[in-house]
């Protein structure tokens, strides 16, 4: 779908809307959403979904996603979020997930920002060069 500049507008000043001291706060975009459903300007639906598309990538900015193929130890996790929130900030929240698929290594992914060092990510590019 395409939007138009004006919904591209609006769903922006939604979004800088939402923030109270740099973070996301619910009961303003709850507000803000039933006031725009409400009001029902032209074109509201489009900026409620372009809204929310921007929502999501925001709360995906803010969300790191630790997978490894066994547990980590204490020490590892608090090593590894240290050094997360020294490059992306401290409002981020840190999720630690066993992936036994991996069958090594550890994958990390914030917002679009992925590293993959697990040892079935290095077989498949292997696979792929031979």
């Amino acid at each position: 779908m395409k939007i138009n500049k004006e919904i591209r507008q609006q769903s922006r000043g939604l979004l800088r809307s939402s923030f109270t001291d740099g973070q996301l706060d619910a009961g303003r975009v709850t507000g803000l959403v039933r006031s725009l459903i409400e009001k029902k300007p032209r074109n509201y639906i489009q900026v409620l979904d372009a809204y929310k598309r921007l929502l999501r990538l925001e709360v995906e900015k803010r969300t790191a996603t630790i997978e490894s193929a066994t547990e980590l130890s204490q020490e590892t996790g608090t090593e590894i979020v240290a050094n997360l929130i020294q490059k992306y900030g401290v409002s981020l929240d840190t999720r630690f997930i066993v992936n036994q698929e991996l069958l090594g290594g550890m994958r990390i992914r914030v917002g679009s920002d992925v590293w993959d060092s697990s040892v079935r990510n290095r077989l498949q590019r292997l696979q792929q060069q031979l």
